[in-house]
């Protein structure tokens, strides 16, 4: 068992570097999820409002904040969501299966894919956050960016759900209907009336913002073993019961 261990090893890190290697060639997935987090954020931050921004410091971090966020949540949703229904579809899925190695390495690697997207996401909102009046120092700016990588499991949970139900044509369509919606509606980017902000407790995009938040000693809502409970069940629950309907179905 223990000679075996390395080339487990091995089986997992070749996966990961293939399916990252894999995404960060095809330009209509790295291009946006990549750029469009950072280009936005400059856009709101530097450009349109830069001027009331620099006097408003809470505003300035709400900004970097919520494009942060959302520059997790696309990786995860569309990786998962898009190539697993595609796999599914065209049986590559049931493919791998048949193939010696762990059965387990196709679906961590877009995790750790999706992480690595992460990452190259903070690390450009990192760069850029000075330009929008942030100033974090690098303690910080280091937390809430591990938080934000440990944070995409429940958005690969959710677009990995989608991709085990839709077919690879409607896939990017469901994936959109949850993506954007849950943008706009869990308060990360536009404060919500007080009436509508029951509807961002739904949204794992919210819980995220407010650890993220606590990670870097900002004001934030709740308690934050809460909200990392309530994303680690998002993620348990979704991944099992997207295996399970791939196992059955697949």
């Amino acid at each position: 068992m223990e000679t075996n261990l390395p080339r487990v090893w091995r089986a997992y890190a070749s996966d990961a570097k293939y399916e990252s290697l894999r995404m960060l060639r095809a330009p209509a997935f790295a291009g946006p999820f990549l750029l469009l987090p950072a280009g936005l954020y400059m856009l709101f931050g530097v450009v349109l409002f830069g001027a009331d921004i620099a006097k408003d410091p809470k505003t300035a971090l709400f900004l970097f904040m919520g494009f942060s966020i959302m520059g997790v949540m696309g990786p995860g949703m569309f990786g998962f969501g898009i190539t697993i229904s595609t796999e599914r579809e065209h049986g590559l899925l049931r493919l791998r299966r048949a193939l010696p190695g762990p059965p387990a390495a196709p679906l961590l690697a877009k995790m750790l894919m999706s992480m690595l997207f992460v990452a190259i996401v903070m690390a450009s909102m990192a760069a850029v956050a000075p330009l929008g009046h942030l100033r974090l120092p690098a303690s910080r700016m280091l937390a809430v960016s591990l938080v934000c990588i440990l944070g995409s499991a429940p958005f690969c949970a959710l677009g990995f759900l989608i991709g085990s139900l839709a077919s690879a044509k409607s896939a990017p369509a469901f994936v959109n209907l949850l993506y954007l919606p849950m943008i706009y509606l869990s308060g990360i980017l536009f404060p919500l009336p007080k009436s509508a902000e029951w509807i961002a407790h739904l949204s794992p995009a919210y819980h995220l913002d407010q650890i993220a938040l606590a990670a870097v000693w900002a004001p934030h809502a709740g308690i934050p073993l809460v909200h990392a409970a309530v994303l680690a069940a998002i993620t348990v629950v979704f991944t099992a019961f997207a295996v399970r309907r791939v196992a059955r179905h697949d």
